[in-house]
């Protein structure tokens, strides 16, 4: 049967909270609209429990290929259902990194054979790779990644000219890390002369301070308005940097976007006490105060999207010194329930989370069809429990790493159902053995 019928639905979807029913037929939503009734369809009576379009992460690392002992697309993918991410953007630092369209083409081939969410990924720039760049055509991917703090392999651009040169050759969306790598160098030498390798993890936003986001923020702003770059900064965490963001225009119209993410609106450098390396990451966590800005900064539009930066390791890997313990952490299983609590708790309205999810990322890189609760849209849609209390355990976890930083934690909403292109990908639980993902596309 490939009509499905939700009915008694509270949708949440531009800026309104409705109660409709919602027609499937195929891969798209083809009615919307009060006491729908249709005897092909297969009902689904959701009364009580909120409709969302599906969730779209700009910022994730499936590790595929080469770093596959620490999560793959296919385990991951399927994590990202059970929370209701139905479309994710994969970052090019895997092994082999993404800086080749042959490398990219690659991936691409590996997500058609085992993605269960819709995927795009990011091409990798690089100090050397700026003809490859070149030869991108805007459509075939969801755009250019620059990290412009350390990474792995060879991935830190930190030649000014090339930089510029990347700025001005791209019509694509620039996502860019930005934390300056010769402040985070001094520190960590400081740091290494008192401790040796086994720093105190409390140390991490010392390290990676303030001062170098907002030294690589402001710099690589500076460089978008000077060349007309289209630029999007990934995972701000300082309260000094959201004062380098605007809100006084449209997201249409934004050249300079911003995104925060699930981890840095929880958690405090008051949590390495407990938590340790299991919240390590870079950018660090940072102080109450920063959170606070941050915050403040989704709320009134000066950040855009919020992502999950979903980046697995082992826990072996993770237990280790300070110098050797990856950044880094497990999130897409677990980003919505956390942003409902947060929700609940008043930090966000529910409409404001579905366009900082949902809505925003989908105009931010231009997908085709896909955001909104739309007739003709893609059925990317998920539906949430709101009073449905549950606790993150071991035996629940889907990550191929199987450990969550929130492990332990109680959260208020589950995900019960996930469509995607119409299709139900995860039930109660149970994650369909049939993929129907698509390879985005995009409206450029």
């Amino acid at each position: 049967m490939s009509k499905i019928l939700l009915k008694n639905a509270r949708i949440i979807n531009e800026q309104e909270i409705l109660e409709r029913d919602v027609l499937i037929n195929g891969s798209y939503i083809e009615q919307l609209g009060p006491a729908i009734s249709d005897a092909n369809a297969r009902v689904i009576d959701i009364e009580g429990s909120y409709l969302l379009p599906g969730i779209i992460d700009d910022q994730v690392h499936f590790r595929e290929p080469g770093l596959t002992h620490k999560g793959n697309i296919a385990t991951e993918s399927r994590a990202a259902l059970a929370g209701g991410i139905t479309s994710y953007m994969e970052q090019p630092n895997t092994k082999p990194q993404t800086t080749t369209i042959e490398a990219l083409e690659d991936k691409f081939q590996r997500a058609k054979d085992t993605s269960y969410a819709n995927y795009s990924f990011l091409f990798g720039g690089t100090n050397t790779n700026l003809e490859e760049l070149k030869r991108l055509d805007k459509l075939a991917c969801s755009g250019v990644k620059l990290f412009l703090g350390s990474s792995t392999g060879n991935m830190l651009v930190d030649d000014e000219q090339v930089l510029e040169e990347i700025f001005k050759n791209t019509d694509m969306v620039i996502s860019a890390h930005c934390e300056d790598e010769a402040t985070i160098r001094r520190n960590l030498a400081e740091h290494m002369e008192r401790y040796g390798d086994d720093i105190p993890m409390e140390c991490h936003p010392v390290i990676r301070s303030s001062e170098a986001c907002f030294l690589s923020s402001s710099k690589a702003i500076a460089l978008a308005e000077k060349t007309g770059a289209r630029l999007h900064v990934f995972h701000v965490s300082t309260a000094d940097e959201t004062t380098l963001f605007r809100n006084d225009i449209p997201l249409t119209e934004k050249k300079i976007t911003a995104e925060v993410c699930i981890h840095h609106l929880t958690f405090t450098d008051e949590d390495y006490a407990s938590s340790g390396s299991r919240i390590k990451w870079n950018p660090a966590v940072k102080s109450g105060s920063d959170k606070e800005a941050l915050w403040n900064a989704l709320n009134d539009d000066r950040f855009d999207i919020v992502a999950t930066d979903h980046a697995p390791h082992t826990l072996e890997e993770k237990d280790q010194p300070y110098t050797k313990a990856p950044s880094g952490g497990p999130l897409v299983q677990h980003a919505l329930p956390a942003m409902m609590e947060h929700a609940r708790e008043g930090r966000i309205t529910l409409e404001k989370m579905v366009e900082k999810m949902c809505h925003n990322p989908a105009i931010l890189f231009d997908l085709d069809r896909r955001g909104f609760i739309r007739e003709g849209y893609y059925a990317d849609l998920v539906v949430v429990n709101p009073d449905h209390l549950w606790e993150v355990s071991r035996d629940t976890i889907l990550y191929h790493c199987q450990w969550s930083p929130f492990e332990g934690w109680k959260f208020h909403s589950k995900v019960t159902h996930t469509f995607v292109n119409g299709h139900l990908a995860y039930d109660n639980g149970v994650i369909s053995p049939e993929r129907h993902a698509m390879r985005l596309t995009f409206d450029r």
